[in-house]
């Protein structure tokens, strides 16, 4: 369950960007939600529909450094069952996959385009502050 991309340098780019202006760093966020935005895409309309409760749980959020997709909370706190699926102990959800149905797939699919949409958005992000990428 370990689907994670790694940007290497990323607290360094992150103290240069703040070196320069307070507000660039604050960027980075939007970049890491762009690609975020991709798994979300994926997900949200093959997630199953009784409410629309657990597909509205469905969300996006980043710091300066790593992005997250949230799933269920409080208004749907069953919404991880339905991704994920339950053992024998819990019988309403679909039978259980360590990978998940949709969030964790999401990023499997889109890996290549997320990573590229990233590079894209941290190369814009450099050259409009006038940083030399190597």
């Amino acid at each position: 369950m370990a689907a994670k991309i790694t940007i290497k340098g990323i607290k360094e780019f992150q103290k240069q960007l703040r070196a320069m202006d307070a507000d660039l760093p604050k960027q980075l966020r939007l970049v890491l939600n762009d690609a975020s935005e991709l798994v979300l895409s994926y997900a949200r309309p093959r997630f199953p529909r009784d409410t629309g409760r657990a597909v509205g749980s469905l969300k996006a959020a980043s710091s300066q450094r790593e992005a997250r997709i949230s799933l269920g909370g409080r208004r749907a706190p069953y919404a991880p069952g339905l991704d994920f699926g339950g053992g024998p102990n819990r019988p309403q959800f679909p039978p259980y996959i360590p990978g998940g149905r949709y969030v964790y797939k999401g990023l499997e699919v889109n890996r290549g385009e997320i990573t590229q949409r990233m590079e894209q958005g941290l190369n814009d992000l450099a050259h409009g502050a006038s940083l030399e990428i190597t």
